[in-house]
């Protein structure tokens, strides 16, 4: 690709080799990505959540989280930071306002992809405390632990990410943080809606945790709930990447300090 900076991913799908058969191979593939039309956009990873055991499980992955996005962000891979309902706390902050003043895009129709039931029952909220908390807004930021800097933005408006995308020749978009099967999937700017929009979705699936309490079905400890939610993403919407294989995804040659 010349000499523009690509991103060197595995991803990692599934497929369903013979239809109807309800047995789904692993399938990796390699594929490139300019990182110039690539963005990483970090969902709901706040300060606080109302769960215990959620705020506990996000602080455990913050700081390699932190990480990724300093990697991606200095080989010049857009941040996105959508922290939701939060946006006063950044109204004044040139990252918010850099996305908050670009002008609307009008999206194409939806595609119509199906959407089937969940393989984990997160009818109850999915916290795993035991006595459960009680929902409630806990949270005021994003975790303080992910630096945002130069040239990053922050928006919780799918419409207003899908804008600055098209209008900055974004066409990738890399998913982290959670939860998995809630706002990751579900919010304006999550999965769902960007795939029926068009765009080229990844989630990074050890950057991730489920909001699913093991005293509902299927029975199953919390890692193996984040698990079966992870490989349903990976059947029905995009593939998944792990966050060390984002990191080393560069040539040498375009790392800092490499010849």
């Amino acid at each position: 690709m010349n000499d523009l900076k690509v991103l060197r991913l595995s991803l990692r799908t599934r497929v369903e080799t013979f239809k109807g058969s309800g047995i789904w191979d692993t399938v990796l593939i390699r594929r490139e990505f300019p990182t110039l039309e690539t963005a990483v956009l970090i969902c709901d990873v706040w300060d606080r959540h109302w769960c215990k055991s959620a705020t506990k499980r996000i602080e455990a992955f913050v700081a390699k989280m932190n990480r990724v996005v300093k990697a991606a962000r200095r080989n010049g891979v857009q941040i996105i930071h959508s922290p939701s309902e939060t946006m006063d706390f950044y109204a004044n902050t040139p990252y918010r306002r850099r996305i908050a003043n670009i002008p609307r895009v009008t999206p194409p129709s939806s595609l119509n992809i199906p959407s089937p039931p969940l393989p984990i029952d997160d009818s109850d909220g999915g916290c795993d405390d035991i006595p459960p908390c009680r929902p409630y807004k806990a949270w005021t930021r994003q975790h303080p632990a992910i630096e945002i800097m130069e040239p990053d933005v922050i928006s919780d408006d799918g419409l207003e990410i899908y804008s600055f995308m098209k209008l900055r020749g974004i066409k990738n978009l890399i998913i982290m943080g959670v939860h998995t099967n809630m706002c990751i999937l579900n919010r304006s700017f999550g999965i769902k809606q960007m795939v029926k929009w068009g765009v080229n979705c990844i989630l990074v699936r050890d950057l991730t945790d489920a909001m699913y309490n093991p005293r509902r079905p299927p029975y199953v400890s919390h890692e193996k709930g984040t698990e079966l939610v992870v490989e349903y993403i990976e059947k029905y919407w995009c593939p998944s990447i792990l966050s060390d294989d984002l990191l080393k995804a560069y040539p040498p040659s375009q790392i800092p300090g490499n010849r």
